[in-house]
């Protein structure tokens, strides 16, 4: 067994003898302590190496169920693709080929998917034969999949060494602010939320994994707000992880004195770009807020802003186990973990990773994001903006909900908004996009914008599956409209 994955072995065993009081996992209706937690890993390994297959797909919820056939599955050595709800049967089904899964666990909801996908009934699993060599890179330990912006999405082949040694170094990175109740708020199959639960279990936290259904959250973007505030609260987390718009929630919620900022120790954010103005929110309410950064390709975390080291803006410094360095266009470069490969591509050989992403350093080393590579126009003055900046700070405002920004050899930028409340007033979002622009250098500011009639979604061709803005089909959509607001 390999170094990383006899440390999480050894440290559920030490859990167990040392730490027999304390639940390491509880769901809306189970609860496990340690020793539970290890007879069920050995029960579920000893079930899947009966079974021999080769390629296992998780296809559940958030549960402590989930949470113990995950480990069992890393434990016995096979390739894990996990899936997340938000994905389409479509994707699932693609998912499922491309990797050639014959064994499964999936929710009684999925029944109906599974059987489409050709899967059958076997004691507790899900059955079906392989008809070709997937090519699946020797060492793989879990496939995530990443839906990027075309739809299909990409599986990222990972070993356990790298997941893990990701694991060690968030667990090391939150220890001095000593978390000791953790709640699962992504979905599990997003890589950052399955390191953020090995994490807590290499800690011997207690861990709330409870459905998203249950938390209020609905596919890749909804979330019923009481239902999720009560969970943190019943859950009492001292530990979480957010994206932004879910931090701009709580936050507002700490405003709003619906839930005190005193409950909580560690909450890292990351997954998109968050706005200087939010970030200053939480330091007002004592939120204690870190920024991090990091992609599937590198095993998700990169760099990570902790308590002593804490830069706000920045995404932290980089882990021990990476070296960040910038090309000479300002693209992140990575190197010391990078995946096995992209199922059914060849296998990555490099060393350093190409991010996409822009950056900068600052002189004690702290990592500041200005944004994609590929997403960045440049102006008829010749400048050039990075639209994900911008349109964080209009999204992070607590009035729009969507906006995307467009200036490519233009004199002026243009920007499309969907406000949160869709009976907000016109007055309401051209004082936000002020606010906004009052945090923006002149260049970046929004100079022009038309309110939507209808939101951006996966539905009509304008959002990934996971939220992300399609950039040249939404382009292509609102042409015209973005033409009208063009001034000379």
């Amino acid at each position: 067994m390999r170094h990383e994955l006899a440390a999480l072995r050894t440290a559920l065993h030490d859990h167990r003898l040392f730490r027999p009081s304390v639940y390491a996992l509880r769901g809306a209706s189970s609860r496990f302590d340690y020793q539970q937690v290890w007879d069920g890993i050995e029960q579920r390994q000893a079930l899947l190496e009966a079974h021999s297959g080769k390629v296992f797909a998780l296809v559940m919820d958030n549960s402590p169920e989930a949470v113990l056939w995950d480990l069992a599955v890393l434990f016995a050595g096979l390739p894990c693709v996990t899936l997340p709800p938000f994905f389409t049967q479509a994707q699932r089904a693609h998912c499922f080929d491309q990797s050639q899964v014959d064994i499964a666990i999936a929710d009684e909801a999925m029944t109906a998917d599974m059987e489409l996908a050709g899967f059958h009934r076997e004691g507790v699993f899900w059955r079906r034969a392989q008809s070709a060599d997937p090519g699946i890179p020797a060492g793989t330990a879990k496939i995530t999949y990443t839906s990027g912006t075309t739809g299909t999405p990409k599986g990222v082949c990972l070993s356990a060494d790298a997941l893990l040694r990701v694991a060690q170094e968030l667990e090391s990175a939150s220890r001095s602010a000593a978390p000791e109740r953790y709640l699962a708020v992504l979905p599990l199959a997003v890589l950052l939320e399955n390191l953020g639960v090995y994490a807590a279990l290499l800690a011997g936290a207690s861990i709330t994994v409870s459905s998203q259904q249950q938390m209020g959250i609905s596919g890749a973007s909804g979330v019923d707000w009481p239902r999720l505030l009560g969970t943190l609260v019943m859950s009492g987390a001292q530990s979480l992880i957010l994206v932004p718009q879910l931090l701009l929630g709580l936050v507002t919620a700490i405003e709003r004195k619906l839930v005190a900022a005193e409950q909580f120790r560690f909450v890292a954010v990351g997954g998109a770009r968050v706005s200087a103005d939010l970030l200053q929110r939480a330091a007002n309410v004592n939120l204690p807020v870190y920024q991090g950064y990091g992609l599937s390709e590198c095993a998700s975390v990169v760099c990570l802003n902790r308590p002593g080291h804490n830069r706000p803006g920045s995404v932290g410094l980089p882990l021990p186990h990476v070296t960040v360095r910038l090309g000479d266009d300002g693209e992140v470069l990575v190197s010391g973990s990078a995946l096995l490969g992209y199922l059914g591509d060849q296998p990555f050989s490099g060393e350093w990773l190409h991010t996409g992403d822009i950056g900068e350093f600052d002189a004690d080393g702290y990592l500041f994001l200005k944004g994609r590579k590929k997403h960045q126009f440049i102006t008829s003055f010749g400048r050039n903006v990075n639209p994900d900046w911008v349109e964080a700070e209009l999204t992070q405002r607590g009035t729009i909900a969507q906006a995307f920004v467009h200036g490519e050899g233009l004199n002026h930028n243009l920007a499309l908004l969907w406000p949160l409340d869709p009976n907000c007033s016109d007055e309401t979002l051209a004082a936000t996009v002020a606010q906004a622009n009052a945090q923006l250098p002149d260049y970046a500011q929004v100079h022009a914008w038309q309110r939507l009639s209808t939101p951006f979604t996966a539905d009509n061709g304008l959002l990934t599956s996971n939220g992300r803005l399609r950039r040249e089909a939404i382009l292509s959509r609102y042409r015209d409209a973005l033409s009208e607001l063009v001034t000379e």
